[in-house]
């Protein structure tokens, strides 16, 4: 089970599969909800078959449904559809992330439930959202991420398309999903009336552009992709050294200023091309040919000490391996061993979300086997 945080006590009606919904419960249940993950029969959540495989079971599966609980319903049988209204009985939330029309279909969608179930918070989340013209297409994160403008915006200048390496599309409207509850529960406590939340992955890739609609609405045009640096501020980008490449960023004119210093190039700072952020920005190619000048005579670890002494904001390129061992990561919990005898040695990313009033889990629940709690939750929701 969950350990305490806020939502203890409550209790989520999982019918989602993949990622986006997936992803949002694992949130509430690292936050203390239990999670009742709805599964289809015989075959489960379709992640349960995406690889990679750890002594049988998938890896990708477990990472986004530790600490849930599963039970396997066909929800085209009475039979089935009678066990779920006893499971929403006694829910706060129901998640789904069918095509619009599909739960309705079903006689489970948000009108036909709102009557039944006055409290009852049901949050919908799809490609496109419950309205608008493409309501009833499918998608999947690279959808989303080639539609809402992403993929526009990521890569090199005149490289090909490129999808952002972690699947933002689906995480994306995930943490939406996860908010909209949250606010939800918060104007239920006060108002004991529920709500339907529809996220749309679309709508999500929008709202995630950052800056690059505003630029588009200043400047007319559409923001082109500019490699690993900021469109809008320098330096702010990986730069090479002597042995690999040392991430710089100076968000301001002073930043900089202490960055020349440090570096023993006062004149840098003083160049009228460089002199200003705007300017900076205007010449980031030349700029980048002045420091990788001074950079380059020594070694990534070196500067990383002689920056960071100054105060600079300066990283090293991270692979997956050395960002898990970092020992800041550590320190903060973010990467926690699974509750698993079956996967032995498995650690994944911990919450981070740190509150005072709760304790940040030193480990994760194992993920369900398909329909493993089944006996326990029909005994938790007897008929009424």
């Amino acid at each position: 089970m969950p350990a305490p945080g806020p939502l203890s006590g409550i209790t989520v009606i999982d019918l989602t599969r993949v990622l986006a919904g997936p992803f949002c419960t694992m949130i509430l249940a690292d936050l203390g909800a239990r999670v009742i993950k709805v599964e289809q029969t015989g075959k489960g959540d379709d992640s349960r078959a995406y690889g990679p495989f750890i002594n049988g079971k998938s890896g990708y599966f477990v990472a986004q449904n530790r600490g849930k609980e599963s039970i396997a319903l066909d929800l085209k049988q009475p039979e089935d559809i009678a066990i779920l209204h006893r499971l929403l009985a006694k829910a706060d939330v129901l998640i789904e992330n069918f095509r619009p029309g599909t739960m309705e279909r079903l006689g489970l969608g948000w009108d036909q439930l709102k009557a039944r179930y006055p409290q009852l918070i049901y949050a919908a989340t799809s490609g496109f959202g419950q309205t608008g013209p493409y309501a009833d297409r499918p998608a999947y994160d690279v959808i989303a991420q080639a539609m809402g403008g992403l993929m526009s915006v990521t890569g090199h200048e005149g490289g090909p398309p490129t999808r952002v390496g972690s699947s933002i599309g689906d995480l994306g409207a995930g943490l939406f999903t996860a908010l909209g509850i949250s606010s939800a529960l918060f104007d239920r406590a006060r108002t004991g009336k529920g709500m339907q939340i529809d996220v749309a992955m679309l709508d999500c890739q929008i709202a995630l552009l950052e800056n690059a609609v505003i630029r588009y609405y200043a400047t007319g045009q559409s923001p082109k992709p500019v490699g690993a640096r900021h469109p809008s501020i320098a330096p702010f980008e990986p730069y090479r050294t002597e042995d690999s490449h040392i991430v710089i960023a100076c968000g301001n004119d002073e930043l900089f200023r202490r960055l020349a210093r440090t570096l023993g190039r006062p004149d840098i700072a003083a160049d009228p091309r460089f002199a200003e952020n705007a300017r900076r920005s205007d010449n980031v190619l030349a700029l980048k040919t002045f420091l990788e000048e001074v950079l380059q005579d020594h070694t990534t670890e070196h500067w990383l000490g002689v920056l960071g002494a100054a105060g600079i904001p300066c990283a090293p390129i991270n692979d997956v391996a050395h960002a898990c061992a970092d020992p800041q990561v550590v320190a903060r919990n973010m990467i926690v061993p699974l509750r698993d005898d079956a996967l032995p040695g498995i650690r994944l990313a911990g919450l981070p979300i740190k509150m005072s009033a709760y304790p940040d889990a030193p480990d994760r629940p194992a993920a369900p086997d398909l329909d493993a709690d089944r006996a326990r939750i029909l005994a938790d929701f007897p008929p009424s």
